[in-house]
């Protein structure tokens, strides 16, 4: 009787796979909750409710930085990124003949490690790597630049070289979705090739534009091994704090409580992002 209904079935079948996320994400959150309302006392947890946490993050100067910090190269890295993600996806789905060459192409970077591909911007930016050498070499420059490595803009392109591939994927899938009998009718309407991408191409492909920007700036926002690594002193991160919290100064309750104001801070931001963009797609249409 129970099983008759294929909801029921439904429910069943899939509720071994819920309770396993759920353990993986809920769990978790539930003991980052718990953490961040007590408090850490050298060796010594005291699990006392108190909000005294929270009351110290928001009062530090230094948090309300890095956070905000956080947030614009993040915005920043997702704005280049997409920009220059659009052209390749357009070029993919529109323009090329072998697709699937192309799209093997896009994940060659996968088959390296993320650390690596890090690590290897580190060599290219460096003060004597591969950029500075190419360019002393060409004659360019009489000595090496200094402001290419440790600040926000070997931040910015390392992260945007990471997460190319995550943006050009969404986009490609959104524009393989038109109808090419719609741009048909807008070129027999009188529309050159701008208006047309205007009127037609870029409306269709506003979701794809939206979660190439999600699955870039949240994650962005909580990486810690790029700015630590080429980032400096000038780019670090709130990720980066959170990692000391629950590392060297063995503060986890403190910790917690940054990691989930980064995940409201996040959670608003992107929020306000989905509303906005989805209205200007209403407006474009």
């Amino acid at each position: 009787m129970i099983f008759r209904s294929e909801a029921s079935r439904g429910y069943t079948l899939s509720a071994p796979a819920t309770a396993y996320v759920g353990f993986l994400v809920a769990a978790p959150l539930v003991i980052l909750i718990a953490y961040s309302f007590w408090t850490q006392s050298y060796v010594t947890l005291d699990k006392t409710p108190t909000l005294r946490n929270y009351r110290d993050a928001f009062a530090d100067p230094l948090v309300r930085h890095l956070m905000l910090r956080s947030i614009w190269i993040a915005g920043v890295v997702t704005a280049v990124t997409v920009a220059l993600a659009y052209p390749i996806a357009y070029f993919i789905a529109m323009k090329a003949r072998k697709k699937t060459i192309w799209l093997l192409l896009i994940t060659i970077p996968f088959w390296s490690s993320y650390l690596l591909r890090v690590f290897a911007w580190k060599l290219i930016l460096g003060f004597n790597g591969v950029m500075n050498s190419a360019l002393m070499a060409l004659g360019l420059i009489s000595e090496p630049l200094d402001f290419l490595l440790y600040n926000e803009f070997a931040v910015v392109l390392t992260l945007a070289h990471a997460w190319a591939p995550f943006a050009i994927l969404p986009i490609y899938v959104s524009l393989q979705k038109i109808d090419p009998s719609l741009l048909e009718a807008a070129t027999d309407l009188g529309n050159s090739p701008l208006q047309r991408f205007m009127r037609v191409t870029l409306p269709l492909t506003i979701p794809g534009i939206i979660a190439a920007c999600l699955i870039i700036f949240i994650p962005t926002v909580g990486d810690y091994v790029t700015p630590a690594l080429v980032g400096g002193s000038d780019g670090k991160m709130i990720a980066n704090l959170i990692q000391v919290q629950f590392g060297a100064a063995n503060n986890w309750p403190l910790g917690a409580t940054l990691s989930l104001v980064a995940m409201l801070s996040v959670g608003f931001v992107a929020i306000v992002f989905v509303i906005t963009a989805t209205r200007l797609g209403r407006r474009i249409r």
